[in-house]
């Protein structure tokens, strides 16, 4: 008997800071007052120190809780805001999420379909070991488009494997591929030109998506009355309701678009709202999700069981939930780079890293590994020849950090420091494992923090070298 292959675990991340919409309004209302028909709810926002990579290394933290990495043979990033056109994005997030180096690692992009499709050519290879598919989106638009009001930021990841493990079983997918172009940005441009929405709606999605799910249902013989989670990313708002419609199912099915809480996330859309049904399933559950995009891609999943609780795990609810309001437009043009500031004197510095140190010592940087005494117990970061407590040279054995527990000891916040999102925190971080060290401190919200106050670590961007086009990134503490 064939093994069933399809989701074995999930992840999300959505950026903490939610900037509201009015206040996007407000802005433009001077040019642009029709805008305050769109002020309503919060879209994701990142911080200057988030991008897709951070985003994607994240979701996968989440979606690997409970789990080995050591069982992923494959990592694949699907985004159309992956910071580097020149180099394996997903290699970072691997060795960031610890992953065994003989794991494949590969970028995918050029379509916000791109993340569903990745999704689907896992499931259909699901026999070659257990494969981890991230979709990480940092979107930006024009400001005062509408797009700006509409996107948002976040990451979704699933693993797709075969067995007993299995939550919701690959039934199957249908592609369609045509030139209809909704929107573009062509390579070297800023911002997506998009076309009209109700071209867009009519003759594209009315005409493409309920043609595809309907054959791909035919095909695995499912009525539609046996669909009990339907979701659509890419299309114009309303549009999922309206395909549903017509496939005749009952509005109730339909699953949610994130408009009000989060946004369009682009690539991570689709794997974002499977993240939706599978908290919500239960088992026989059919689920299917449209990504559209120069055509569409339709997959189709059942569900085997509940999905089995992870210590620590988020998921979709629980980092839509985990927010600070930000009411600061501005904040979000200087984070995207739309707005450039000056910053004074101590901005006026040279960030140059040396990438073959990155690379000697990519297990600190990447993975945050430190070393723990094999003489005397003590951890210490970074990992040093001798230890730091009984001076015993050599015997120092690696010890991950990224998952530990820890709280202040002390801290300060500090506004003559340059930082892109002033104040600057810092902090010396007690690690429950008994490790110490000096940390920057981010997502500090309006209640603050103070010592004792419980972290956990987060993988972003430390510094931004503009002048080569470069990012460093490391690990940084927030509350929680």
């Amino acid at each position: 008997m064939q093994k069933a292959t399809g989701i074995t675990s999930f992840g999300a991340f959505i950026p903490r800071r939610r900037l509201q919409r009015a206040a996007i309004a407000s802005a433009h209302a001077w040019a642009f007052p029709a805008l305050k028909g769109l002020g309503k709810g919060e879209r994701s926002m990142c911080g200057w120190d988030e991008d897709a990579i951070t985003m994607a290394v994240e979701a996968g933290r989440d979606c690997l809780r409970g789990r080995s990495a050591e069982a992923v043979t494959g990592v694949t990033l699907a985004s159309t805001s992956a910071p580097y056109a020149d180099l394996n994005n997903a290699v970072f997030v691997g060795a960031a999420l610890r992953l065994p180096t003989t794991a494949s690692a590969g970028d995918t992009g050029g379509s916000t379909r791109a993340g569903l499709s990745a999704l689907i050519a896992a499931c259909r290879s699901a026999d070659s070991g257990e494969r981890l598919v991230i979709a990480s989106e940092r979107r930006t638009a024009k400001p005062g488009s509408t797009q700006e009001m509409q996107i948002g930021c976040g990451a979704g990841a699933v693993s797709v494997g075969a067995g007993d493990g299995v939550i919701a079983r690959f039934l199957g997918s249908e592609s369609v591929s045509v030139p209809f172009i909704d929107h573009f940005r062509k390579t070297g441009n800023d911002f997506d030109y998009s076309w009209e929405e109700r071209w867009i709606r009519d003759e594209g999605i009315g005409k493409i998506v309920p043609s595809a799910v309907s054959r791909l249902l035919k095909r695995l013989e499912l009525g539609a009355d046996r669909v009990a989670h339907f979701g659509m990313s890419g299309g114009p708002a309303k549009s999922d309701a309206a395909v549903a419609k017509a496939l005749k199912l009952a509005p109730e099915k339909v699953l949610p678009d994130l408009q009000g809480t989060v946004g369009d996330t682009g690539a991570a859309q689709p794997i974002l709202q499977l993240i939706a049904a599978i908290e919500r399933a239960k088992p026989g559950d059919v689920i299917v999700i449209v990504s559209f995009a120069q055509g569409c891609e339709v997959i189709a999943l059942e569900m085997q069981q509940a999905a089995p609780a992870a210590v620590g795990r988020r998921g979709l609810a629980g980092s839509i939930a985990n927010r600070i309001e930000e009411t600061a437009y501005l904040k979000m043009l200087s984070n995207d780079g739309h707005l450039e500031l000056d910053w004074g004197m101590r901005a006026e510095t040279d960030h140059k890293t040396a990438l073959t140190q990155v690379y000697r010592s990519a297990d600190q940087i990447f993975a945050f590994i430190g070393g723990k005494c094999s003489a005397c117990g003590q951890i210490q970061f970074p990992r040093l020849p001798a230890c730091v407590n009984c001076a015993t040279s050599g015997a120092l054995t690696p010890y991950a950090l990224s998952e530990e527990p820890a709280k202040i000891a002390t801290y300060t916040a500090d506004w003559l420091m340059y930082s892109p999102a002033p104040p600057l925190y810092m902090g010396l971080v007690q690690f429950d494992c008994g490790a110490r060290l000096l940390m920057e401190i981010v997502d500090v919200g309006t209640n603050g923090i103070d010592v004792g106050t419980p972290l956990s670590m987060t993988f972003r961007k430390k510094e931004r070298d503009k002048l080569r086009g470069w990012d460093r990134y490391f690990w940084k503490a927030t509350p929680g």
